[in-house]
């Protein structure tokens, strides 16, 4: 339940929100809320209803039952005014491939009414803080992957929105593009952008997203901050230790109380326990009982590719 508080300041408020398909449920009776001016990730893995999840927020295909209200308008009943000021970026770009990258941009700007000045000042500025004003008469067929997602990203960012949704922004794209579409986006969430990202890259969910929701199989398994997640998969948390010239037999690190498991990568060991701080105490006093030394030895969290494997089922829950 939301209370009056948090609808102030949330942008999408989603309730019990299901999309069917015949007998298979895409989407099954999620709750979320996006606030005002963050960024908010949402990750799952392929077919966990994170595309139809976005479908269903923009308009393009309706719910099964539930609602969601963005800036104060059912997505449902007030259609049109719900989409008023969004804008969406799709995995797969959709440009107009015989218009000219210019033509694209314009276009769209005309579509939702942006006056004439100022979607020509906007279009050339945001043409340029996105590396395509080389591009401006070139047909939009000419470009790369990558080119066009920066053209799509334009084409939305020229209608003004408030809220942008962005379907894997930067899958398979060249590393440049990936880098420039993240630091604009970044950019844009300082200067007050709300922001709904899908996204596989679980380092740029960590590094951009201020809260991150897991899908997985249709539902909701876990939300917030990428810090708070890592936290609480506890058992994912590892001492990690480096020895100089011999480690201690693998048997005496996994006696060691409250180690889960061990593991080796070349001469990199990993320790993991719920209690890291106990575990890397003992490490040490082990070593010097056995008149060995360590080079290494730091205590770790886990990354949030762990947080997302235990949250679908794949890391061990």
């Amino acid at each position: 339940m939301i209370d009056k508080a948090s609808e102030i300041e949330s942008v999408i408020r989603v309730n019990n929100l299901s999309r069917k398909f015949g007998n298979f449920t895409a989407v099954d009776n999620i709750d979320f809320q996006v606030d005002r001016g963050e960024i908010f990730g949402f990750l799952g893995p392929n077919g966990a209803g994170k595309t139809t999840t976005i479908r269903m927020l923009t308009g393009i295909i309706e719910p099964t039952s539930g609602s969601a209200i963005i800036q104060g308008h059912d997505i449902r009943k007030e259609s049109i005014l719900s989409r008023e000021h969004i804008a969406v970026v799709p995995e797969q770009a959709n440009v107009y491939l015989d218009l000219s990258v210019w033509r694209n941009l314009m276009l769209m700007a005309e579509l939702y009414g942006v006056p004439r000045d100022r979607r020509i000042n906007e279009g050339e500025r945001l043409l340029d803080a996105l590396g395509l004003m080389n591009k401006k008469d070139s047909k939009a067929r000419e470009l790369s992957k990558g080119l066009k997602q920066r053209l799509m990203l334009c084409a939305a960012l020229v209608t003004d929105p408030e809220v942008l949704f962005l379907d894997e922004p930067t899958s398979g794209l060249d590393v440049q593009s990936a880098r420039l579409i993240r630091k604009i986006v970044t950019e844009l969430n300082d200067d007050g952008l709300t922001v709904f990202i899908t996204t596989h890259n679980m380092i740029e969910a960590g590094d951009i997203c201020s809260r991150v929701a897991i899908i997985n199989k249709g539902r909701i398994a876990a939300i917030d901050t990428p810090g708070n997640l890592r936290s609480m998969v506890r058992k994912h948390h590892y001492v990690e230790a480096v020895f100089r010239e011999q480690a201690p037999p693998l048997k005496k690190l996994e006696a060691i109380p409250d180690v889960t498991g061990v593991e080796c990568d070349k001469e990199v060991f990993r320790l993991y326990t719920e209690t890291p701080g106990s575990v890397a105490t003992m490490l040490v006093i082990l070593t010097l009982d056995l008149g060995l030394e360590l080079e290494q030895l730091n205590t770790r969290k886990p990354s949030l590719e762990d947080v997302f494997l235990y949250y679908t089922g794949e890391g061990g829950k």
